[in-house]
C-alpha cells in the first residue's frame, strides 16, 4: 500500500498549451481521492501522469518514497480502470482478467485463486466463462474491475469508469465501489466530471479548472465553505445561486440590496473585519437553493431577509420542489434573473404566483466580485 506525492508537476505540450499548471498534492494511503472538473481542466492528464502514460513536463511525483518520473508503466505497481472497459473481445472473462497475471508469470495455481476470489467480490463468478459480447455495460465493468483487483496494485486509477452506464447502474455501481474501496483496503484516485459521483464516494475532492488546483477538501467542507466562485458553483445541484449585490451600512447593521429586496446580514457575519472594505461596493451574494424557504413560518420569523418574486416555474422531484423565481435587481450570475429554491414538496406555489421568500441568512456566501475569492462563509 502507499500513498503519492506530487510535487509541482506541470504537462505542457508542444505549441505552449498548458495542461496542468504546478499541480502540488499529498495523496494519503488507502484513501478514496476523486479528481472533478469541466471537461478540458486537466483531470485526466494527471491521471494518466500518474500511471506513466503521459510523461511529465515538470515536477516530481512520489509513489511512496520512490521517485517514479522514469519508471514505465507496468513498473509503478499501478492498475487503472478505463471508460471503455477495454476487454479482449476473444478472450472469456476468466482470460481477460488473469491477463495481467500471466505476464508477470504467476503460477497457475495463484492465477486461479485471485482470480475467483476478485469474481466473489464483484459477484461475478457466474460469469467467468462468457465473452464480453455477452455481457451487460455493468457486468464490463466488474470485470475491468476485477482484471485490475487481481494484481494486488499498490494504487487503483479509475477514469470515469461509470459515465458509459445508465442512471440507475450508476447509482448502484456508486455504492459497489465505495464498499470495493473498503474490501480492498488500497488508494483509489477516480476522475469525474460528475460531482454527484464526486460527493458520494471520496475521502477528499480535488476541484480542477483549466490546469489548477481550486479546491482541495472533504465533499461536505466543500459544499459548506467554497473557496471561490467556481468552486460553490461546480459543487451542489442544482447549483448555488449568485445575486450581486451592494454591501450597504446602515446603523451598526450590514445589508445586501439588490432590486427592492434588502437582506440583513447576522450580527456574527457583519462583525467580519474583511466585510469593511466591501461596504458601499458591489459583490456577490451566493445562497444555495435549499436556504431560500417560501414557508409561511419561516417567512414570518425572518422579517429582514425577505425577497418578493414571481414564481415562473415549478419542478416536483418527489420529495421536493424547485421553484425558478424571477425577482427585480441584479441578474444572477447563472440563471438570468432566476433563482432556485429547493422547497417541501408540501409546498402551495405554482407557477404565476407571486410570492415572498425568506433567504436563510445564516447560509449566505458572500464573494469579491472581481477575484471570485470567498469573503465571508
Amino acid at each position: 500500500m502507499a500513498g503519492l506525492s506530487l510535487k509541482h508537476i506541470y504537462k505542457k505540450y508542444p505549441g505552449g498549451v498548458t495542461a496542468v499548471s504546478d499541480f502540488n498534492l499529498e495523496i494519503k494511503d488507502k484513501e478514496f481521492l476523486i479528481f472533478v472538473g469541466p471537461s478540458g481542466c486537466g483531470k485526466s492528464t494527471t491521471l494518466r501522469m500518474i500511471a506513466g502514460l503521459e510523461e511529465i513536463t515538470e515536477g516530481e511525483l512520489f509513489i511512496g518514497d520512490t521517485l517514479v518520473n522514469d519508471v514505465a508503466p507496468k513498473d509503478r505497481d499501478i492498475a487503472m480502470v478505463f471508460q471503455n472497459y477495454a476487454l479482449y473481445p476473444h478472450m472469456t472473462v476468466f482470460e481477460n482478467m488473469a491477463f495481467g497475471l500471466k505476464l508477470r508469470k504467476v503460477s497457475k495455481e495463484e492465477i486461479k485463486r485471485r482470480v475467483e476470489e476478485a469474481a466473489k467480490i464483484l459477484d461475478i463468478n457466474h460469469l467467468l466463462d462468457r465473452k464480453p459480447k455477452a455481457l451487460s455495460g455493468g457486468q464490463k465493468q466488474r470485470v475491468a474491475l476485477g482484471r485490475a483487483i487481481v494484481r494486488s496494485p499498490k494504487v487503483f486509477l479509475l477514469d470515469e469508469p461509470l459515465s458509459n452506464l445508465d442512471a440507475k447502474l450508476r447509482a448502484s455501481m456508486r455504492t459497489e465501489l465505495t464498499k470495493l474501496h473498503k474490501k480492498v483496503g488500497t488508494t483509489f484516485i477516480y476522475v469525474t466530471h460528475d460531482q454527484t459521483e464526486a460527493m458520494t464516494m471520496a475521502t477528499r475532492i480535488v476541484v480542477m479548472k483549466d490546469g489548477l488546483i481550486q479546491q482541495v477538501d472533504t465533499p461536505q467542507n466543500l459544499y459548506d465553505y467554497p473557496c471561490n466562485l467556481f468552486v460553490a458553483g461546480f459543487i451542489g445541484s442544482p447549483q448555488m445561486n449568485f445575486i450581486t449585490s451592494k454591501l450597504v451600512k446602515k446603523g451598526d447593521d450590514l445589508y445586501l440590496e439588490f432590486g427592492s429586496t434588502s437582506i440583513k446580514l447576522p450580527a456574527e457575519k457583519a462583525a467580519n473585519p474583511a466585510l469593511l472594505e466591501y461596504i458601499d461596493q458591489e459583490v456577490v451574494m451566493g445562497i444555495r437553493p435549499e436556504h431560500v424557504h417560501d414557508d409561511p413560518n419561516f417567512i414570518s420569523n425572518s422579517p429582514d431577509t425577505l425577497m418578493e418574486s414571481d414564481v415562473e416555474v415549478t419542478e416536483l422531484m418527489g420529495a421536493e420542489i424547485y421553484l425558478y423565481l424571477g425577482f427585480e435587481g441584479q441578474e444572477d450570475a447563472t440563471n438570468g434573473k432566476t433563482i432556485i429554491a429547493r422547497v417541501s414538496s408540501r409546498s402551495q406555489s405554482r407557477a404565476g404566483d407571486h410570492i415572498k421568500v425568506g433567504f436563510d441568512a445564516e447560509r449566505i456566501h458572500i464573494f469579491d466580485k472581481d477575484t471570485e475569492r470567498c469573503i465571508v462563509h
